[in-house]
């Protein structure tokens, strides 16, 4: 019989409504060190069986379920994982994200893929002991014939984890041009931001895309300029791009040089940006907002909403009246109703009528989990901004 987490007798601990994870100051005792990577058991006050999970004693949180019911976590249970995730995304074709972690009963598994090269990220203890399997069951399962492993997150420090960036042949993935969704992406998987490309915004930029025949586009956050590509090919009047890492300016020139598309890029610091324009008459028809996370944690949100708000207020100010703004949130302690809040101040301050045209969440790649609010991360708004 493997062993046995307790709950303490008076904790409220959500795991209990359904959610996957367990705190280390909801037990009664941990387990010792010896466990760490491993499957055990959780069971609640009375000992009735909550799941088996993974137990990490050096993390927060101590235990990931797998299951509800005893499993061990070998390789029938890793193949099962993986062939349910590739089967929930049947028809999405050869460029999505494969595995998104609790959401697909892989616990700190991320898997991205871009044809036939799979970019994976493994933030768990018990998932990096066995990241050779894992490895070799998505080549097995997706016929990939490259995997990156993309192990540099800061995310693997707090289970006691070291980074580090490989690839399952031992060989370098060259940066090289991806086709995505109708455009040529100059990609570097290997050493670009996260896993290479955000997926997660793919339905957006063809949804905003379809407001921006005849507009003036500004594309703030561009990144490697995907929502500026799409707005120009869709016939927008000018398009100009902003990012304040100066070295996704360079790739997303490349990238609109290369699908002969008309747009600018500037590296810029965004809100500084938006200051030098504030006496400027509204210039813009269509405006994009898609910042980083700015509330990575729960004590950074009352500051990130002070932040979005003032970055949607001076947005709403440079929109000429009937304008768009397309406004995205990429942070999970930010909720709908808090974004929400912070548009209507926005537009109570900027003096303008808004409505609402578009509501935006991540695609069905990326699967929410309804008992595990952390694996909804991505929402937005598409406004009239009157």
């Amino acid at each position: 019989m493997s062993a046995s987490l307790k709950l303490k007798p008076n904790a409220n601990a959500r795991v209990l409504k359904g959610h996957p994870w367990v705190f280390a100051n909801e037990c009664e005792a941990l387990l010792p060190a010896e466990h760490d990577g491993e499957v055990v058991e959780c069971r609640d006050r009375g000992g009735r069986l909550l799941g088996t999970g993974i137990y990490n004693s050096k993390s927060q949180i101590v235990w990931r379920r797998l299951s509800r019911d005893r499993v061990a976590l070998d390789e029938a249970y890793l193949r099962g994982a993986i062939e349910r995730a590739v089967a929930r995304r049947q028809g999405m074709g050869g460029v999505k994200r494969l595995v998104w972690s609790e959401s697909d009963d892989l616990p700190g598994v991320v898997v991205d893929q871009f044809g036939d090269t799979l970019v994976a990220q493994i933030q768990t203890l018990a998932m990096d002991r066995r990241s050779a399997v894992l490895g070799d069951l998505l080549a097995e399962l997706t016929g990939a014939t490259e995997i990156i492993f993309r192990n540099d997150s800061n995310l693997r420090k707090l289970e006691g984890l070291a980074p580090g960036v490989s690839t399952r042949s031992s060989r370098v993935w060259e940066a090289r041009w991806v086709a995505i969704d109708g455009f040529d992406y100059w990609l570097d998987l290997q050493g670009g931001q996260k896993t290479g490309f955000y997926l997660d915004q793919r339905l957006q930029h063809a949804a905003v895309a379809r407001y921006a025949a005849g507009k003036r586009v500004l594309d703030a956050f561009c990144n490697q300029g995907s929502f500026a590509l799409h707005c120009a090919k869709a016939g927008a009047a000018s398009v100009l791009g902003l990012d304040s890492a100066f070295d996704a300016v360079g790739p997303a020139k490349k990238n609109a040089e290369r699908n002969r598309l008309t747009a600018a890029f500037e590296g810029a610091n965004v809100f500084d940006w938006f200051t030098a324009q504030r006496d400027a008459a509204p210039a813009w028809d269509l405006i994009i907002l898609d910042p980083p996370p700015f509330a990575k944690s729960k004590s950074a949100l009352e500051g990130a909403l002070r932040g979005y708000k003032e970055l949607n207020l001076r947005a709403m100010k440079a929109l000429t009246p009937g304008g768009v703004l397309a406004t995205y949130t990429c942070s999970h302690h930010m909720q709908d109703a808090q974004l929400r809040e912070v548009l209507a101040e926005a537009a109570a301050d900027a003096k303008r009528r808004v409505h609402v045209l578009e509501f935006c969440h991540q695609p069905p790649d990326h699967p929410v989990l309804v008992t595990m609010p952390e694996s909804e991360y991505l929402r937005g708004y598409i406004l009239r901004v009157e």
